[in-house]
């Protein structure tokens, strides 16, 4: 039997309290109302709490804070405490593995960070970086919350300030799922991954009607800072999907390539795929005449365990290929040259591109394979003008800093300073492979020869004749496919159906790999 009391309508014994306590969980899981449900549904958004529940295992997440309410006064707010105050936070599993999360629940204040929202998502950041585990934020939210003034902004300080401490400690990855404008777009951007769900998600500074007061252009939300746009134009988003299903499907998945932190390795997967597979395939994929372009998405497939991979990045600066796979079970890192764009040159978008993906890789120790096909870096006025040089030098910076496994193989071209910015032996590769449709040099042999033999073509009977001889000569004193081998500049020159094989066999050696870097506060890479 229940005592209340009363005086207060109070219920006075355990059992009394224990029912108040639950029927507050369910006002607080509820949600301020039946109508604000709705109108999220309507906009073809989940609520929070349903986002959860696809991100992690069934009745695995445990609420942290439900029942916490602001303290703010003024502008009505004092009348208005709902619990949650708009976050939800907590922990749960991916695949039985420990994942932390905070998710905006835009039903409440329109997902507004207010002080108390804040300190929320602090304490399970904070508990991510202790208990070494990854972070997941769900974003939904309308910014800081204007009635609590300079503490909602300084709420925001605390969760960058977090971001960085925790940046490659612990994965941290960005699900955008509502609008992010503001300040509040810098904590996805200090994250290692955004996944964004088009035409309901936007990411930007300054929105449409500031943009349009202050320099006359106009433009959409979704124009300005849509997924498509930040995956394609300007590299802010990794992933872009059509739904919220997919996308928070996709985040499982990567969560199941990655380490739960820096001091361990990222989890294996049995493989039914043969370590020793031929890829006979391969030698009818690339093309022997450097000029020919192919695809390589289909050499990659044919060296990951069952073709399978995780694209990152993959609408944004398309001449670079950064994926995740497995190789025998084991996680890799793949930077690749793509000839069908560009002809594979690298440029300023494609350096900074791969420059973050070797620096994750590195980060959380999975190994990196790098397959060339470069005839250098892009020319042009616009490229020196937007600072190719020291964007290419990210790129550089990156892999020398690296200590985890690096395997560099050249399939057919690698020219000038780009063959020595993508995992060069001399830059510090661990093992260097080559194809016998290499070609290792200053620069093409066409125009080799038109700078060496410059004078005797110009004085030749017949130029053209006098310069395809010197340009067969130049291939044949300089560029033949074992060149480098014999100066020791690469480790071996193999069969192209045997490199599954050789890369498994190589990553296998290289398991227990051990690199330190100088003593150093931290090193100064280019801007």
């Amino acid at each position: 039997m229940t005592v209340v009391d009363e005086t207060q309508g109070e219920p006075t014994d355990a059992r009394g309290r224990v029912a108040e306590l639950l029927a507050l969980r369910e006002q607080a899981r509820r949600g301020p109302s039946e109508r604000a449900t709705e109108a999220q549904h309507a906009k073809g958004k989940l609520t929070a709490r349903e986002r959860i529940e696809l991100l992690l295992d069934a009745g695995s997440f445990k609420e942290v804070e439900q029942l916490r309410r602001h303290r703010a006064t003024g502008f009505g707010l004092e009348a208005k405490k709902p619990y949650t105050d708009g976050v939800i936070t907590g922990w749960g599993t991916v695949e039985g593995r420990t994942v932390f999360v905070y998710a905006h629940d835009f039903r409440i204040f329109g997902g507004a960070l207010g002080e108390a929202h804040a300190t929320k998502i602090h304490k399970i950041m904070d508990m991510a970086i202790s208990a070494g585990a990854p972070l997941v934020s769900l974003n939904d939210g309308a910014g800081a919350r204007i009635q609590e003034g300079v503490s909602a902004l300084a709420g925001y300080g605390g969760i960058f300030q977090r971001n960085t401490r925790a940046s490659g400690v612990i994965p941290q990855i960005s699900v955008m799922l509502g609008p992010c404008a503001g300040g509040a777009a810098y904590s996805p951007a200090l994250t290692d991954f955004v996944f964004m769900v088009r035409e309901t998600s936007q990411m930007f500074i300054t929105g449409p009607d500031v943009v349009k007061a202050v320099t006359g252009e106009e433009i959409t939300q979704n124009g300005l800072g849509g997924a498509d746009v930040h995956a394609e134009t300007s590299g802010v988003a990794h992933f872009a999907y059509d739904d919220e299903e997919t996308c928070i499907a996709e985040v499982r998945y990567l969560i199941g390539m990655l380490p739960s932190n820096n001091r361990e390795n990222p989890p294996t997967a049995p493989s039914d795929d043969p370590a020793d597979r031929r890829g006979d395939v391969l030698l009818d994929l690339v093309p022997a005449d450097g000029n020919r372009p192919y695809d390589m998405h289909q050499v990659i497939e044919e060296l990951v365990d069952d073709g399978d991979y995780l694209e990152i990045h993959e609408r944004w600066a398309r001449n670079i290929i950064c994926a995740l796979a497995r190789m025998d079970g084991q996680v890799v890192g793949i930077v690749a040259n793509q000839p069908q764009s560009l002809a594979g040159v690298l440029d300023i978008e494609a350096s900074e591109k791969a420059a973050r993906f070797v620096q994750m890789c590195d980060a959380f120790n999975i190994p990196i394979i790098t397959l060339l096909d470069v005839p250098g870096f892009l020319p042009g006025v616009d490229q020196e003008h937007g600072g190719i040089i020291r964007h290419g030098a990210k790129l550089l910076y990156a892999y020398c800093n690296a200590t985890v496994p690096r395997i560099s193989l050249i399939l057919r071209k690698a020219y000038g300073g780009a063959y020595i910015v993508m995992d060069s032996q001399s830059i510090g590769a661990d093992l260097t492979y080559a194809w016998p449709t290499n070609e290792i040099a200053v620069m093409g042999a066409e125009g080799a020869a038109n700078v060496i033999f410059r004078r005797q073509i110009a004085d030749a009977e017949d130029p053209e004749a006098m310069r395809a001889r010197m340009v067969k000569e130049y291939k044949a004193e300089l560029m033949h496919p074992y060149y480098a081998a014999e100066r020791g500049l690469v480790d071996d020159v193999i069969d192209p159906a045997e490199t599954r094989e050789v890369l498994i066999a190589s990553l296998a050696m290289l398991r227990n790999k051990h690199a330190d870097l100088p003593s150093r506060k931290h090193g100064n890479p280019p801007q």
